[in-house]
C-alpha cells in the first residue's frame, strides 16, 4: 500500500470513529421531539409525506435520528388561541426532550409553559418579541434560525410595483390567531409596510383574520376596495390555509407576493424571502445538538444570508400579466 493511501485510510478511520460512536449512541436513545403547529391537524397521509420529503426530517436522519426508530415526534395543532395554548401545555406535560416551532408567536406560547425544555425556532422576530437576550447569546431556553419577515416588506412592495407600475392600492393579509401573542411583530411589519408604501405612492388596507373561515370575506373586502396587489404576512396559521389564500387571490385577480416558495409552487404568483428548505436543514442541526446535550442559551441564533425570488409564469399568464425581462432576470427560479 502506498504511504499516501495508508495515511488516508488511517485518517479516515480516525475521523469515522467518533461519527460512528455518535450514531451508535443516538440509536440507543429514544429522542422525543414536540411540535406545536397552527391550523387543522394534518391527515396521516400528509404527515407521512412530510416525513418523507421535509428537509428537517431528512437532515435529522442524516444526523443519526431515524423517525419512528430512535425518535418519536409528538404533535399538537390548534385553530384558535385557546387550542394552541392547550397544545403547548400538553407538550410540556409530556416532558419531551426538545420542542420545535415555526414562529416566534408559537415559541412564546411554549415559553409561557416552560423555561427548562429547550425550544428550537425557525422564524423571524425572536429578539423583537423578547424571547432571547441577543442573537449571539440567546440566554434562555430558545434558539434556532431567524428569518427575515418584516425586514423584507419594502422589497416585496417594490417587486409588486415593478410588476404592476400603475399599482396604487395594496392589501395586507394578517392574522390574530397566533400574532395576538406577539403584537409587536405585527406593529413592526405595519411600520415597514407604511414607510415603503408612502415612498412608492401606494395606499395600504390591512385585513386581519381572527379565525378560519374569514378568508373569503377578507378578499371580498379587497375587491370592494379595488386592491389590485396583496402582501401576505406568512405565519403558521396562514401557511396552513395557503391553498385557500392562493385560490382566492386567483379568483379575485389580485396580484399577490408571498414570503414562502411553497405558495408559488402551488399556484401563487411570486415570492421573495429566505430559502425555507435551508432553514429547515439548519433547524435540524440545532435539534441534533440539543438532543446530544447542548444548551440552547449557548447556541447563537443563525440568520440567513441568501434570499430567493420565485415567479410562477403560468399564474402570471392567467392574471394577464407580462413579467418584465428585468424581473425575470433577477428570479432565482421561474415556474413554467
Amino acid at each position: 500500500m502506498e504511504r499516501r493511501a495508508f495515511l488516508g485510510a488511517v485518517t479516515g478511520g480516525l475521523l469515522a470513529a467518533p461519527l460512528a460512536a455518535e450514531a451508535q449512541e443516538s440509536t440507543k436513545k429514544m429522542a422525543r421531539v414536540g411540535i406545536l403547529g397552527a391550523g387543522p391537524t394534518p391527515s396521516p397521509e400528509d404527515l407521512a409525506k412530510s416525513v418523507a420529503t421535509n428537509p428537517l426530517w431528512l437532515t435529522m436522519r442524516q444526523l443519526g435520528w431515524a423517525y419512528g426508530e430512535n425518535m418519536i415526534v409528538e404533535r399538537r395543532f390548534g385553530q384558535t388561541p385557546a387550542e394552541l395554548r392547550a397544545g403547548a401545555a400538553d407538550l410540556v406535560r409530556l416532558k419531551v426532550d426538545v420542542l420545535f416551532v415555526g414562529s416566534a408567536a408559537l415559541a412564546k406560547l411554549l415559553q409561557q409553559e416552560t423555561r427548562t425544555i429547550p425550544i428550537v425556532v425557525s422564524a423571524s422576530g425572536l429578539a423583537g418579541a423578547g424571547l432571547i437576550d441577543s442573537l449571539a447569546r440567546p440566554g434562555s431556553n430558545i434558539t434556532g434560525v431567524q428569518s427575515f419577515g418584516y425586514d423584507l416588506v419594502p422589497k416585496r412592495l417594490e417587486l409588486l410595483k415593478t410588476l404592476v407600475p400603475n399599482l396604487s392600492k395594496v392589501a395586507v393579509l394578517q392574522e390574530d390567531v397566533t400574532l395576538s401573542e406577539v403584537p409587536e411583530l405585527r406593529t413592526q411589519y405595519d411600520r415597514q409596510a407604511a414607510i415603503a408604501a408612502r415612498a412608492l405612492g401606494i395606499e395600504l388596507h390591512t385585513f386581519v383574520m381572527h379565525r378560519a373561515g374569514e378568508f373569503a370575506a377578507a378578499f371580498g373586502g379587497m375587491k370592494k376596495n379595488r386592491d389590485h396587489g396583496l402582501l401576505v404576512m406568512n405565519t403558521p396559521f396562514t401557511f396552513a390555509h395557503r391553498r385557500e389564500v392562493i385560490d382566492l387571490a386567483a379568483t379575485n385577480r389580485i396580484v399577490a407576493v408571498y414570503e414562502h416558495h411553497l405558495y408559488v409552487q402551488q399556484g401563487g404568483l411570486m415570492c421573495y424571502g429566505v430559502n425555507i428548505s435551508e432553514m429547515s436543514r439548519r433547524a435540524a442541526v440545532y435539534l441534533d445538538k440539543i438532543l446530544r446535550g447542548a444548551k440552547p442559551g449557548d447556541l447563537p441564533v443563525e440568520q440567513p444570508t441568501k434570499f430567493e425570488l420565485v415567479i410562477n409564469l403560468k399564474t402570471a399568464k392567467a392574471l394577464g400579466l407580462t413579467i418584465p425581462p428585468s424581473l425575470l432576470a433577477r428570479a432565482d427560479e421561474v415556474i413554467q
